[in-house]
């Protein structure tokens, strides 16, 4: 991608009958950077500098949307490939068990958990992360949006990310998107006590053609599983988790009483109370079985935000 980027660069330059030097002048970096970038030779360019490119040349963003696929190359093949997957699932189901998934991050949010640790070099590579993020989301909103299930363990909820305002703009954002018909949120609460994936997360992307692939990942590691076997494992461990969680209805509920700082008074209902919510629930969508996704409780039925 960086050498398609490079190419790019390079004809409309030649287009618009510029030297390296002159454009390097227009965009602020030495004629050599421009060398670098239109031989894929040396450090990637970043997205401000993608941005002037494209402003300088008139490319009317083509260089600005080549660019998460140049910076993508940065990180590790399975990470990647677990990118391409995440941009073609018809379906996504994710447990998160730190922190709010990038899906559904607001942007302080991410810029919050972004920061931490030592592999971002500078405030523009945090940026550009941050950005490249963002941009993941708009998905959501697209004609080919997927069908989004996230199973958040209550330490997610608790977790003061950025500080009270942050956390409670992030709080409010999950109570709007939840309130889509495509979107589910669950919530795993403290008192379901030790189940599967305790220390990490798992995602499941079903595929357009109905295979699935399967992600893991700790705090410094992350897996992606192709192998059938091994993803129809992952699956029922997933089934199992969103079975065990809150229903959707009182995750809100939950996610509210958090966010409002009520916490300590809210009312969990028991294991034996949820079972028996959850099947009526599911007895009310029709009986389909959980692995499908299930069908959401009708808008109207739905308590506002």
């Amino acid at each position: 991608m960086a050498a398609l980027f490079g190419t790019r660069v390079r004809r409309l330059r030649t287009a618009a009958g510029l030297t390296q030097a002159e454009l390097g002048a227009r965009v602020h970096v030495v004629s050599t950077r421009i060398t670098q970038i239109e031989r894929a030779s040396g450090a990637k360019p970043t997205l401000e500098l993608a941005r002037a490119l494209d402003a300088a040349l008139g490319a009317e963003d083509l260089l600005v949307e080549l660019w998460p696929y140049v910076y993508r190359e940065a990180f590790p093949d399975w990470s990647r490939k677990f990118m391409e997957y995440s941009e073609r699932a018809v379906a996504v189901r994710e447990y998160a068990a730190h922190v709010v998934p990038g899906l559904l991050q607001t942007e302080d949010y991410a810029r919050a958990v972004l920061s931490v640790g030592r592999t971002l070099g500078s405030k523009e590579q945090l940026e550009e992360r941050v950005a490249l993020r963002m941009g993941r989301q708009e998905r959501l909103n697209g004609p080919e949006r997927p069908e989004l299930w996230v199973v958040l363990d209550e330490a997610v909820l608790r977790r003061m990310v950025g500080g009270h305002a942050v956390m409670r703009q992030q709080l409010a954002r999950l109570l709007g998107d939840a309130a889509e018909t495509h979107i589910t949120v669950q919530v795993m609460p403290f008192d379901q006590g030790e189940h599967d994936v305790m220390g990490g997360s798992l995602t499941l992307l079903t595929m357009p053609d109905g295979s699935e692939i399967a992600y893991t990942e700790g705090a410094h590691h992350g897996q992606l599983i192709e192998d059938p076997d091994g993803v129809r494992d992952l699956a029922l461990t997933y089934d199992r988790l969103r079975a065990a969680a809150l229903p959707p209805l009182m995750s809100l509920d939950m996610i509210r009483s958090v966010m409002e700082d009520n916490h300590r008074g809210a009312n969990v209902p028991s294991r034996s109370d949820r079972r028996r919510l959850a099947q009526e629930q599911l007895q009310q969508s029709g009986g389909r079985q959980l692995r499908g996704g299930g069908r959401r409780v009708p808008r109207g039925r739905r308590p506002r935000p």
